[in-house]
């Protein structure tokens, strides 16, 4: 089979567009295609060129390209966006002013009314008169067409009466009466209705696109987490080359504190290796000769030949991307409740405005009459407050998470939020510090703990390696006195040599040890087993030819992680730990903090599948993670939560981030997302009460037109008002 096609869509405005093009495209013979509206991608399989594919897409009423890693900074339609907002609002301010305080409107004050809501009424207004044209092609109605139809009633009427009617005469001033007389209409113009319509829904357009523009966020800081050039021997010589030249065979020079450029095979050298963000290991992993490295990984310690083994598209890191782009591409983005509701609501309304203008033609006769009742039904259902309804609820509600430490990616988090059943945590960095931390000592009869401690400080005083630096800092923290140690000597993966007061002294595994002829008293070795089932490190520290103590090493619990597992519980969730740990240190991690389900040894792909498997028994899953190595699974949970302590590829690819690292800010932003679409489903109702309520007064011609601009300004504070009501959230703790 071919490989996909990704084509870039523009114009599409609702969920309904995304279908639209999804059925133009697999009409064409041979193709399959899935369109997200979320990413505007189109992704598409079979044997068609991408020119047919791209003129399948203009003949539904869109436009395509071909996908680009790196688009140009001018294509960027959020530009034009925001300026096209920017305009429009500081047109649309002066035309309120003048519209809905009498004080201000002076002699043909109308006409300047007039010069200013024009050009934002046809010009701001362009993107959903456009999408309604497509969508009438179509046969179908969303909410571009209300507004559209809404601006274009209210700017028609008011070219009406200023040309034709009354409004047009020197003096005239706007009367703000709840009911007015059949006819009256004429002497009134709407375009302040028209005007802060179009503003209104530039806003929300505008804070759509904003959410959305980040898509592919966690892709690039994936794909950005490796290497950019590698140093190789060519012909025995040392060269710095872009990492696109790098072929496999090459010989790469890797140096400490270097990351490894791509996969490959070790030829000559030993060091610890930080896999962190491709295992969520939180120990370097040793390394020497004969052994494999993947690209991306950071060589810690020790200098290294390697050898090129994958290349590019074929490397680890390559394929983990692959994944979250996959991912990606498979999240449907929840089509917006607004939408649902205007599919049946538009044409019920405009079916409602034209029986209106016909029953008012057949029994009054009057054009007036007709004409006001039918603009009147048509404004009264004008979406100003229904475009605030999302907006600002998700506005109020992410500036008081932000304030919190979480933020809130988009409206699509919050419809997740409602759902969710179950919830994975990663353990290292999530559940716990990620940092090593020296337990306790152990040490054999008549050697006393500080004596053992002091002698694996002096051994390893001078090693960077992170079960090293916690023996060292424990030490200091005891106060136990320095001891200089000579002659050191390393074995990787085992542990290290040194004289210690002139006596032979080693730390390192326990078995490494007694191999290198130091004896494990019988005492130490029932204390070495339990240790070994609590799923602890253990290093050893022998003297001469007897192991004096064991050390307790360990990741040590973040401090609200019990706390949080409990709240999460108390919200419904089922809990399940996933790492890519050994059993036994899973088993225990998961039962200190209460849950009752782990998974161990995963890799990236392991998690991801992990959560698609809950998924596919029906469970609605959130993820929680750190690292890169979370990414795929974070982008592949209904909600992936990304906590700010971690990677940019894990916060990129979380719908929701909790950026102070604390689990409870998990507790936290579930109950704030699922407030904050609580109120949005408020803010929905009512912006339709209000409207649905005026609509039979507009129907008998009792409402004046003018009344529905009030209406809407009326739902729009009461839809602001209630979004307020966010700032009031106060977190667990």
């Amino acid at each position: 089979m071919s490989l996909p096609v990704q084509l870039d869509i523009e114009g599409m405005t609702c969920a309904s567009c995304a279908t639209r093009v999804e059925k133009a495209l697999n009409k064409v013979d041979g193709v399959e295609a899935s369109v997200n509206y979320a990413t505007e991608q189109a992704t598409i399989l079979g044997e068609a060129s991408p020119e047919m594919l791209i003129q399948a897409i203009e003949n539904a009423g869109y436009h395509a390209v071909v996908h680009s890693s790196t688009p140009s900074a001018t294509d960027d339609p959020m530009v034009a966006l925001r300026n096209r907002l920017l305009i429009s609002a500081s047109m649309t301010l002066p035309v309120m002013v003048l519209s809905m305080v009498p004080a201000f409107q002076f002699l043909y004050w109308q006409w300047v009314v007039f010069a200013l809501a024009v050009p934002v009424a046809t010009w701001g207004a362009w993107p959903f008169h456009r999408a309604a044209a497509i969508n009438a092609r179509h046969g179908v109605a969303t909410m571009d067409t209300l507004i559209s139809v809404g601006v274009g009633a209210a700017l028609g009427w008011s070219l009406y009466a200023l040309f034709f009617g009354g409004a047009g005469m020197p003096g005239m001033t706007m009367t703000l009466e709840l009911f007015g007389q059949p006819g009256e209409g004429s002497n009134e113009i709407y375009l302040e209705v028209a005007a802060a319509v179009t503003t209104f829904m530039l806003l929300g357009r505008y804070l759509e696109h904003r959410a959305k523009r980040d898509a592919g966020a966690a892709l690039r800081a994936l794909m950005e987490s490796g290497a950019t050039e590698a140093s190789v021997l060519r012909d025995g010589v040392e060269k710095l080359l872009p990492l696109a030249m790098v072929k496999p065979g090459d010989v790469m020079v890797v140096r400490p504190g270097e990351r490894i450029p791509t996969d490959g095979e070790i030829l000559e050298g030993s060091a610890a290796i930080d896999t962190s963000m491709m295992t969520g290991e939180s120990v370097p992993v040793d390394v020497s000769v004969g052994d494999s490295v993947l690209g991306g990984t950071i060589n810690t310690s020790g200098f290294l030949n390697v050898r090129a083994t994958r290349v590019g598209d074929d490397t680890e890191l390559a394929r983990m991307a692959t994944l979250v782009e996959r991912a990606q591409t498979g999240k449907s983005d929840a089509q917006r409740l607004a939408d649902r509701i205007s599919a049946v609501f538009v044409p019920i309304v405009i079916t409602i405005a034209i029986v209106t203008f016909v029953v008012w033609m057949a029994v009054d006769g009057s054009v007036t009459i007709a004409f006001q009742a039918a603009v009147a039904t048509l404004i009264i259902a004008c979406p100003c407050a229904l475009g605030l309804a999302t907006p600002t609820a998700l506005l109020v509600g992410t500036g008081r998470g932000a304030q919190l430490g979480l933020l809130i990616s988009g409206p699509e988090v919050l419809e997740h939020s409602r759902s969710l059943d179950t919830i994975v945590l990663d353990k290292t960095g999530t559940l716990t510090t990620g940092r090593m931390k020296a337990l306790a000592v152990h040490s054999s009869s008549g050697v006393s703990a500080s004596d053992v401690l002091g002698i694996a400080a002096a051994i390893e005083a001078g090693s960077e390696h992170p079960l090293a630096r916690a023996i060292v800092d424990h030490a200091r923290s005891e106060r136990v006195p320095e001891i200089e140690a000579t002659g050191f000597v390393a074995e990787v993966g085992f542990g290290a040599r040194a004289q210690v007061a002139g006596v032979v002294a080693a730390v390192g595994r326990p078995a490494w040890l007694e191999s290198e002829g130091f004896d494990l008293a019988p005492e130490l070795g029932h204390t070495l087993e339990e240790l070994h089932r609590s799923g602890n490190t253990v290093v050893g520290v022998g003297s001469g030819t007897q192991i004096l103590g064991l050390i307790q090493i360990a990741d040590t619990l973040k401090e609200s992680s019990t706390e949080a597992i409990q709240k999460l519980k108390d919200l419904g969730l089922t809990v399940i730990m996933a790492t890519g740990d050994h059993e036994s240190v899973a088993r225990a991690i998961a039962e200190s903090v209460g849950i009752e389900h782990s998974e161990a040894g995963l890799t990236p792909e392991g998690k991801a599948a992990l959560v698609a498997r809950l998924q596919a028994e029906g469970h609605q899953v959130a993820m929680v993670g750190d690292g890169i190595n979370d990414a795929p699974a974070l982008a592949t949970a209904n909600l992936g939560i990304a906590m700010g302590t971690g990677t940019d590829a894990a916060m990129s690819a979380g719908d929701l981030t909790i950026t102070r690292g604390d689990l409870m800010g998990v507790v936290d932003g579930i109950r704030l997302a699922r407030r904050t679409l609580g109120t949005i489903r408020g803010n929905l109702f009512w912006a339709f009460a209000y409207n649905v309520a005026a609509i039979p007064l507009a129907v008998t011609a009792a409402l004046n037109p003018v009344v529905a601009g009030l209406a809407m300004a009326f739902s729009s504070v009461f839809v602001v008002t209630n979004s307020l009501r966010l700032r009031s959230f106060r977190p667990t703790r």
